[in-house]
């Protein structure tokens, strides 16, 4: 992705990107965001536990409570206060 943006900085062109890999690079760039937050721009994470009967080694127990963390008000809260620059990188979604 950032071959793809500072592809786009030399050749004064536009490109889609996840928002972590340019605020990383927005202090070595001079592009700005032209537009954001549409939902059709939506990037979501997830987490699934697989099947510790399918696969022996998955540690099904110790997944399910990050999971359960993950989903908590204090996972979420952690995640929608992570910023760089002073600007969040990720938007909790749990319902």
């Amino acid at each position: 992705m950032e071959e793809c943006i500072n592809m786009a900085k030399n050749e004064m062109a536009y490109t889609l990107s996840d928002r972590g890999t340019y605020l990383s690079m927005k202090s070595k760039i001079d592009l700005v965001i032209s537009f954001e937050k549409d939902p059709m721009l939506a990037n979501p994470y997830g987490v699934i536990a697989v099947n510790p009967e399918k696969w022996n080694t998955a540690k099904y127990k110790d997944v399910k409570i990050f999971i359960d963390w993950l989903c908590s008000k204090e996972g979420q809260t952690l995640i929608g206060d992570f910023k760089i620059d002073g600007e969040t990188l990720f938007f909790p979604n749990t319902k």
